[in-house]
């Protein structure tokens, strides 16, 4: 079972407070040379999403304290503490933003509490990830599309979180799926995403089960046919690292999905790291 910290006040008014000015270019650093570890699948999806935030902010915008902040929300994420979504009150936010954003934070931590870490991991990560976006835009205040974007973004996620049905726990015997993340464009499976393979294997012996169900995606960056070939080999790339461990192939079936499932919707043409995945389902 995985040891959950939750960080507490003390550690969320230094590490996980807003972007009071803090900056660390050696956390930045970390997090770009850091692979998903192995967790639930929620917080290995919410250490993607605050990954790909905290590159993004460094790389493109330019923005290194904040940068640095997200860098250490992707950090404890890793280190399996459980990491919430922003308070406002440490951010400096324009007063006809903070309603909308407070009804917002509850409806997201009401969903986190209820089914969605569980039932919706990869959905609930880029809620929350797209919630401290929003946030940390609307302070700024100055990028109107880089706002709507991440409100958008937020919203969406949460119109499936809160639409979609609940579903009971499965019966024993049946985990959840294992899911393996991939880099833009790769079908190279990193230390995390080995890991990850590592705990699927395990547990599969641990109830004497034998057979797996292995399923590539992508994300929508690319043309139809070249995430379906991409898909397929992430997949493959999946088989392989499990008949190493000493699963037989013909207990492994795969396929691969290209773009049309993912687990988070985006436009085409957008990179979305939640999407770039294999799931392992143990059968």
């Amino acid at each position: 079972m995985i040891r959950m910290k939750v960080v507490g006040a003390f550690a969320a008014l230094g590490m996980l407070a807003g972007c009071a000015g803090s900056l660390d270019i050696k956390d930045i650093d970390a997090v770009r040379g850091m692979d998903a570890m192995g967790g639930t699948p929620f917080n290995q999806a919410l250490f993607s999403e605050y990954k790909e935030l905290t590159l993004f902010e460094a790389d493109q915008m330019g923005d290194l304290p904040n940068a640095s902040h997200f860098s250490r929300k992707a950090m404890a994420v890793a280190n399996n503490d459980v990491v919430l979504p922003e308070q406002l009150g440490y951010w400096d936010l324009p007063d006809n933003s903070i309603g909308e954003l407070t009804e917002a934070r509850s409806r997201l931590v009401s969903v986190l509490d209820t089914t969605g870490r569980v039932q919706a991991p990869i959905n609930a990560a880029h809620a929350q990830v797209r919630f401290d976006c929003w946030v940390e835009q609307q302070e700024e205040n100055d990028q109107p599309d880089h706002i709507a974007a991440c409100r958008k973004g937020f919203y969406a996620a949460m119109a499936t979180l809160e639409t979609a049905p609940i579903v009971e726990p499965a019966p024993m015997g049946a985990p959840e799926p294992y899911i393996v993340f991939f880099s833009f464009d790769s079908a190279q499976i990193d230390a995390g995403g080995m890991n990850t393979v590592d705990d699927a294997v395990a547990t599969a012996q641990q109830m004497g089960i034998i057979n797996f169900s292995v399923t590539g995606h992508a994300d929508r960056s690319g043309s139809e046919a070249y995430n379906l070939a991409l898909s397929l080999r992430r997949a493959n790339a999946v088989r392989d690292a499990l008949i190493a461990r000493g699963i037989l192939s013909q207990n492994i079936s795969f396929a691969g999905r290209g773009e049309t499932e993912p687990a988070v919707a985006t436009p085409d043409g957008v990179r979305e790291p939640a999407n770039r995945r294999v799931e392992i389902v143990i059968q």
